[in-house]
């Protein structure tokens, strides 16, 4: 689950950018550390993150939960009582390899050496397909950007809220997405797998989603090329769409639910898969029939199961 909000709370000093998530209970945890960093700040959390209740901690709080290598990160202190909406979306996939997203989306060979990682977590560079730009008939191109869309009006490329998803039902209206929506630039994103948590053991337990015909999926999402004002770079970035996934039979039961909401205002989310012979439609056509592909999958395109520890 990630807060929505990023004005009033914590961001890893790391990576400065955040979002904090709830991933282990009461826990606190920023999953856009550097290098797979996993910083936990211990202190209670209900609905809303409550800084202003006791002192600022002088020590430091952080574990290692995903066994992974991490630094010692103390997270910033506000001291003020930080609102935040909470949604629920994907922070983690993992990539198929450079010769398979070649080999399946039919893009040639001579595309950018492979420098993204496996594992993908938000900020992390990772592979996304878009329409060819230097081509006139309707192409493919493979990229590298970062995963988590820097709008055009940005100063700087940390921003202070996080962009990874983007609610499909928002994209006309939110300031960081309206305009690569509006304008047809949208991409697939390649993944072999992507995780949600399930929590109906009454704990956070990861679950691993691949297809049923063993294919790799297509994600729906937006890109943005963005320009630092600073040194004039180019750089490329992507966001995965998100669609309300109350009334999925499988996707609804992901996250951890509100108890204060029926279930059919929980707002579950679930990614947007682009079928294989919809991906042409979702690069090159215009926005209405593009459109029309934002839809959930039937949970029988899904193997769900808990991911191995």
């Amino acid at each position: 689950m990630e807060f929505s909000d990023a004005r009033d709370w914590f961001k890893c000093p790391q990576c400065l950018l955040g979002p904090v998530t709830v991933e282990q209970g009461e826990d606190l945890r920023c999953v856009i550390a550097s290098f797979g960093t996993t910083t936990v700040a211990r202190w209670s959390i209900e609905g809303s993150i409550h800084t202003g209740t006791r002192s600022p901690p002088a020590q430091v709080f952080s574990f290692d939960l995903q066994d992974q290598g991490f630094r010692e990160a103390r997270p910033d202190w506000h001291g003020q009582r930080a609102a935040a909406r909470v949604t629920r979306m994907c922070t983690r996939y993992i990539t198929p390899e450079q010769a398979a997203i070649e080999r399946f989306w039919h893009i040639g060979a001579r595309n950018q050496p492979r420098w993204w990682a496996h594992d993908m977590f938000p900020a992390y560079a990772g592979p996304f397909l878009r329409a060819a730009r230097d081509t006139v008939a309707p192409g493919r191109e493979l990229v590298v950007g970062q995963w988590a869309l820097i709008p055009w009006f940005a100063k700087e490329r940390k921003l202070k809220y996080p962009t990874c998803n983007a609610r499909s039902e928002e994209l006309a209206q939110k300031a960081s997405y309206k305009h690569p929506w509006a304008r047809g630039q949208r991409c697939v994103i390649p993944a072999a797998a992507f995780f949600e948590p399930c929590w109906e053991t009454g704990r956070h337990v990861p679950w691993r989603f691949t297809r049923a015909d063993g294919e790799p999926w297509s994600l729906a999402g937006l890109w943005s090329t963005w320009t630092d004002p600073a040194t004039g770079e180019l750089v490329e970035s992507y966001t995965m769409l998100t669609l309300n996934a109350d009334a999925h039979p499988l996707m609804a039961r992901m996250h951890k639910p509100d108890p204060k909401r029926p279930a059919h205002l929980q707002d579950k989310r679930s990614v947007v898969p682009i079928e294989p012979e919809d991906v042409d439609t979702w690069l090159h056509a215009p926005l209405e029939q593009a459109a029309q592909l934002v839809r959930l999958a039937s949970a029988e395109l899904f193997v769900a199961e808990p991911a191995p520890t």
